[in-house]
């Protein structure tokens, strides 16, 4: 809103602009301005119907092009909206995903690929850093089932997905995650007093080269204590790898063997950004008795629209 030229805050509705916009005029210096309104869709020209319809279809795992044929908006107007609407969920759930209290933390990490495979890229001799295999990060609130932290980045930075995780909480927790090596002596260094931390260790039966496209087979899962007293009955992740289910199914650049994968590290860390701010405040959960992560965390008080949530993430 533009500042007023005198002391006076006395204004008055003074029409409307050729969008619709309320002006207002200040009854002692006749200054008039419009009235300052949020703008969730930044300077895009498609209406919020239309741009609602594009998020509901996308986070509910519908291609760029699948969404392209049933709104009739261009893919190239569908991708500006992911950057847009991606980066103020973004914000979002840095924002309000914050000192958050919890007793049971699970975290995982998903694989998934932008442009090409890593075998690809070095056969090919791409020297790119965004292209490649990617993976992201996850953690969760078991009870809640409320995403904390999420981090998009090549495997070995653990540490970065770590430390988002350490804003988003608060007091003493149990946290559990698989066998991956960067976990072990990071969680530690990051959480040091804070956190009573077990690894859950499973041991296939084959290799990922030998299974290819299905699943290997546990032959052993050991439940291990690293550091402070953590709950053995408790050392699990079955809750965070239902959550890779869901991304998977709700995500269309993740799904196997289809050419949906991303193109653009930018786009696929937005469209992460958009499902997870989607799953903790718009998505009801039957095993929460129709509420969402966020009303259970006492982020919320309902559940959230579309439209609520993108006008929310612009604040």
């Amino acid at each position: 809103m533009i500042a007023l030229s005198c002391e006076c805050k006395s204004t008055k509705k003074n029409g409307k602009d050729r969008n619709g916009n309320q002006r207002l005029k200040c009854r002692d210096c006749s200054r008039t301005w419009t009235e300052a309104r949020v703008k969730p869709l930044g300077d895009m020209r498609i209406s919020m119907d239309r741009a609602i319809l594009a998020v509901n279809l996308l986070v509910e795992g519908m291609s760029v092009r699948a969404v392209e044929r049933i709104t009739n908006l261009h893919r190239d107007t569908i991708c500006d909206l992911i950057l847009t609407v991606g980066e103020n969920c973004g914000r979002l759930l840095s924002r309000v995903v914050r000192s958050v209290e919890v007793a049971d933390v699970q975290c995982d990490e998903i694989w998934s690929f932008v442009g090409c495979k890593e075998k690809t890229k070095k056969k090919r001799g791409y020297d790119a850093a965004d292209i490649g295999d990617c993976w992201t990060f996850i953690a969760i609130d078991r009870n809640t089932k409320l995403v904390l932290a999420h981090h998009v980045a090549k495997r070995t930075d653990t540490r970065s997905f770590l430390e988002k995780l350490r804003l988003a909480v608060r007091g003493r927790f149990q946290i559990s995650t698989d066998g991956w090596g960067g976990y072990t002596n990071n969680v530690p260094f990051v959480f040091r007093n804070d956190a009573d931390f077990g690894q859950l260790i499973k041991t296939y039966a084959s290799t990922q080269e030998q299974t290819r496209y299905s699943p290997a087979k546990i032959i052993r899962a050991e439940k291990k204590p690293v550091y402070g007293t953590p709950d053995p009955e408790f050392i699990c992740t079955s809750h965070i790898e239902r959550l890779n289910l869901t991304l998977r199914m709700n995500l269309r650049r993740f799904t196997r063997l289809t050419n949906a994968h991303s193109k653009s590290w930018k786009h696929h860390e937005a469209m992460q950004n958009i499902l997870f701010a989607w799953y903790n405040f718009s998505r009801v959960h039957a095993s929460l008795e129709k509420k969402t992560p966020a009303m259970e965390s006492g982020l919320a008080g309902s559940a959230w629209s579309i439209e609520k949530l993108l006008t929310e993430a612009a604040e």
